[in-house]
Parts: structure tokens; sequence; C-alpha cells
């Protein structure tokens, strides 16, 4: 009786397992190439990598935040300075969407951030939306959108 129920147990163990592994996203590779460059985005503006972030910034892009929209260079400089300091996004979860030679990555985020020396954390929905030139992809459009929600 023991071994039956332990025979049981092992095997509703292992189908929950597949099933919680079929609940996550799966993305194909053009998507997951997407994915990690949006998550080494984040990882290079926690750095203040302004080298790596300044090549994969479009010379045109545009970054919109709570308190206003600039450029590249404007943005580069936010960071370099430190007046934002994007500590940490915590992605809670990530689609991304192709036109042609466009790609845009929407991700539920809470950011970490030090804004002006104060710690603070947000719950955004970021769009990102990179354009492909000469077979590599550039981030054109940064879109922060406070939700409601914590």
């Amino acid at each position: 009786m023991k071994s039956r129920l332990l025979s049981f147990l092992i095997v509703l163990v292992t189908a929950l397992g597949a099933i919680a592994q079929d609940t996550k996203p799966q993305f194909s590779a053009a998507e997951q190439e997407l994915i990690d460059l949006s998550n080494n985005k984040w990882q290079w503006m926690s750095d203040k990598n302004t080298d790596k972030l300044a090549d994969l910034f479009h010379d045109t892009a545009q970054f919109v935040h709570m308190g206003g929209y600039w450029g590249k260079e404007a943005e580069l400089n936010t960071i370099k300075e430190g007046h934002i300091w994007y500590k940490k996004a915590e992605i809670h979860n990530q689609e991304v969407k192709f036109t042609d030679n466009t790609a845009t990555v929407y991700s539920v985020i809470h950011l970490n951030s030090e804004v002006g020396g104060n710690a603070v954390r947000f719950p955004f929905i970021v769009t990102e939306v990179y354009v492909k030139e000469n077979d590599k992809w550039l981030l054109s459009s940064l879109v922060f959108t406070k939700t409601l929600g914590e």
C-alpha cells in the first residue's frame, strides 16, 4: 500500500512539474533575442554602462518618463550623472511583437531606482521599440507608463 501511495505521489509531483513548466512563456528564437537585449539593457542601466547603452540607443531615440521626454544624449547624461539610477528592474512579464524591421517589447515591471537622491519603487508597463539596421537591433523608443497597482 505504501509503495502504491509513493508511486502515485511521484507521478503526481512529476505531472505538476510538467504543468508548471508549460505555463512559463515559450519564446521563439527571435523573441528571445529581443528579451535578452531588453534584459541586458536593464543591467547596463543599473551598472551605468553608458558605453554599451550608447551603442544600443538609436541616434534619434526618445525616452518618455513620468517627468518628461528627451533624446539619446540627455538619457545617457541622466544615467551617467546619476539623476536617475535604474538600480533594478523586477520583470514580471514580457511580450514581443514584430512588424517588418521593428520589434516592440512590452514589459510589466517594478522599477527600483534612485531619483534625485531618493529611493523609489514604481510599477510600470514599459514599451521598448527596436528597429533593425544593418542586422543590429537599436532601441528607438523607451516609454514608461506608471500603473495604478503596487
